[in-house]
Formats: C-alpha cells, sequence, structure tokens
C-alpha cells in the first residue's frame, strides 16, 4: 500500500498544534512558515485573470487563514526565480510577499524583517502569474518573530498585544529567540510562527514548542 508521507507529515503536525496548550507546562507550538504570497483583488485577477477566485486548499492554523492551491514564480534584481510560491488567502487589501533570508540572497532583494502588514518603504519585487505580471514597489519582507494569542492565552501569560518577549525553543540545537512580538486577539491560537531559517537553524520542526523565558 501507497503511503502519502507528506500528508501524513501534515496531519501529524495538525494534531499535535491542536493538542498543545496552555496544560503543557507553558509550552507554546511552533508553525514553520515557508515563503508565501498574500494577494489584494486586483492582484489576484492581473496574476490569473478577470473575475478570478483563489481556491483554497489546506486551512492553516489561524482560523480563516488558508493556503491555496494557486503558485506564483516571484523575482528579483538577480532575475533568478523562485518558483512554486504558495498563495495564502484571504485576499487583503494590499500584496505582501515574505521570505527568509536566504530566499533574499537568491533574489538580490533587501526586505526588511516586518511585522507582516507593514509594508512601507518595504523591498521591491515582481510577482509572474499564468495570465500576468505584477511589480510590487513594495512588499517584501522577511516576517518577524511572532506568537499569536488569544485574549485568554495573553491573560494567562500576563502579556499584552504589541509586547516583546524571549523565548527558548528545545529542539535538536536549543536556541534563545529575542525580540519576539506576541499579538494578541480573539481569534487567534496559540502558536509561534517561525521562518524556516530560524527553524532550520534551530532544528525545530512543525509541532515542536517553545517556552517564554519569565
Amino acid at each position: 500500500m501507497d503511503i502519502n508521507i507528506s500528508a501524513v507529515a501534515e496531519a501529524v503536525c495538525k494534531v499535535l498544534l491542536s493538542e498543545q496548550s496552555l496544560s503543557d507546562n507553558g509550552q507554546i507550538p511552533v508553525g514553520v512558515s515557508n515563503r508565501h504570497i498574500h494577494l489584494s483583488k486586483d492582484h489576484v485577477e492581473i496574476l490569473f485573470g478577470k473575475g478570478y477566485e483563489l481556491t483554497p486548499m489546506k486551512e492553516l492554523s489561524q482560523p480563516g487563514q488558508y493556503a491555496c492551491k494557486e503558485v506564483l514564480t516571484i523575482v528579483g534584481p538577480s532575475l533568478r526565480p523562485i518558483e512554486n510560491v504558495r498563495v495564502l488567502g484571504p485576499v487583503r487589501k494590499a500584496s505582501q510577499v515574505e521570505i527568509s533570508r536566504t530566499d533574499s540572497y537568491t533574489l538580490k532583494v533587501k526586505p526588511p524583517v516586518r511585522e507582516s502588514g507593514n509594508i512601507a518603504g518595504s523591498a521591491s519585487i515582481t510577482i509572474i502569474g499564468p495570465k500576468g505580471v505584477v511589480s510590487l514597489d513594495q512588499g517584501c519582507i522577511i516576517a518577524n518573530r511572532h506568537i499569536h494569542m488569544s485574549l485568554e492565552d495573553g491573560k494567562a501569560f500576563g502579556i499584552q498585544d504589541g509586547d516583546y518577549v524571549t523565548v527558548d525553543s528545545f529542539g535538536e540545537r536549543r536556541t534563545r529567540f529575542y525580540d519576539v512580538q506576541v499579538r494578541v486577539h480573539r481569534d487567534f491560537r496559540l502558536e509561534m510562527h517561525l521562518d524556516t531559517d530560524d527553524a532550520n537553524a534551530a532544528g525545530i520542526p512543525c509541532g515542536g514548542f517553545v517556552k517564554i523565558v519569565k
């Protein structure tokens, strides 16, 4: 019998994220975020055609967020493309491309480390789709290390929206992360987001855990 290893890994990751909570001695589950794209409605239509709508493929850990079937190509000044970059939904007011520092070397772009959505003055990048091309004057960032918390989680940890904390990881290469931003919202689910560079350096898999340093 053939086994889809990727599907099994995703299922295990989802179970681990759903089961870990404040009851686990303050452990915070980790989600590893690969490069991805958020699009505005106008840019969806430029890239995929008039009237096109994104196709949800898989729910993400944060409620209302999902990975789409659509993938695109991004290009920077190096003219070395990175293909098959996943689009995440739903659509946003402004398009945004989130990459790792390693990706920036390939593309020859200089994105700032920012909170998602804070794209003013960020790096330019070109997005190539099956029906058109979008050149962003700004919108390419490296997402800052951050933790999502519900209102209940924030109260339990004694943390408010916008606070910064220090975090210890417990992967194969134990690491301490400084200046981790906390986002507290009633619709958020407890999870720390790391990009692939940080996760790989610390040996933390999706479904691993961290703890806030008191």
